[in-house]
């Protein structure tokens, strides 16, 4: 669409209007180039693209903000999740996770044919093996939160056949029926390495361990701290005791109470997923107005 306009030699330019306008950057499927077939009439771009939908293949993929390796890590694509392909150019695809929509740039080659996941990581981590005993040898190893299609079970129901080799069924659960709570899961993640961009129990940031301990459990999380804050769970009533489980936002941070006093967080302190008094916490925020803006809790 456009209006006309006369230039000074009497020849009409044209300028395009309507809707321009775009929400999130980190989550609205448009770039200078191209956008998402959805967002057609609703917001421009030269071209349009119907997504490709492609499943994660690697054990983890880290996502980029640029189409490099060196680029920024932003999020992290667990194997089995869906990842929807815009543009592929090189050995670089654009696009955006199906279960929180975020955008970035991931290696083509990492990613594969869709299938449906039976069953998910639910320890740390756990490892593929060739055979169904302890003594194999490891293909491959898979971090917390991990989607794989398992068959049969074998030797006495120890392991499951996945993914071209055996993996420990104490290590897995069925999706949509993991047991331990979101607080407990975060408990196995202690000592986990902090890595801004990180969402696995290899690595992990503040926002991706909440949205990996209760995406676990069927609760989806946005990805990034201030979308959690704004979406995600209610806000706690002035004056009432924090809870196991409740959430606790900081500027730009995130965590999960253990108990009324004290906070589990993947953290740049410690350089990995601590636990510490939520005082001590919230001690290195004081340059900030307030140092704790918001406190949720989320049903499950």
């Amino acid at each position: 669409m456009g209006d006309g306009q006369i230039q000074a030699g009497g020849r009409p330019i044209y300028k395009l209007t309507g809707h321009s306008l775009v929400g999130d950057k980190r989550t609205t499927p448009i770039r200078g180039d191209l956008a998402d077939i959805s967002l057609a009439g609703k917001l421009f771009a030269p071209h349009y693209a119907v997504p490709m939908l492609r499943t994660g293949v690697a054990p983890v993929t880290a996502i980029h903000a640029e189409a490099h390796a060196t680029s920024m890590p932003v999020s992290a694509l667990m194997h089995g999740e869906e990842f929807a392909v815009l543009d592929v150019a090189g050995e670089w695809a654009w696009g955006y996770c199906l279960h929180d929509n975020y955008l970035g740039y991931l290696r083509f080659a990492e990613l594969g044919a869709d299938f449906d996941a039976t069953h998910i990581v639910s320890a740390a981590a756990t490892l593929l093996l060739a055979a169904p005993t302890t003594k194999a040898p490891v293909l491959a190893r898979y971090p917390m939160g991990a989607q794989l299609l398992c068959g049969e079970a074998s030797e006495c129901g120890k392991y499951l056949a996945c993914e071209n080799g055996f993996i420990p069924l104490v290590h897995l659960s069925e999706v949509g029926a993991v047991e331990a709570s979101p607080t407990d899961i975060a408990e196995q993640l202690i000592g986990t390495p902090y890595s801004w961009g990180g969402r696995s129990g290899d690595a992990i940031d503040c926002s991706g361990l909440v949205q990996l301990v209760f995406g676990l459990k069927g609760v989806l999380a946005p990805r990034d701290a201030d979308m959690q804050q704004a979406e995600f769970g209610e806000d706690l009533p002035e004056g009432e005791a924090l809870q196991r489980g409740d959430l606790v936002f900081f500027p730009g941070h995130v965590g999960i109470m253990s108990d009324g006093e004290n906070i589990i967080h993947a953290n740049g302190t410690a350089m990995a997923v601590s636990v510490e008094p939520l005082s001590e916490a919230a001690a290195r925020f004081a340059e900030h107005d307030e140092a704790i803006v918001a406190r949720k809790r989320v049903a499950l």
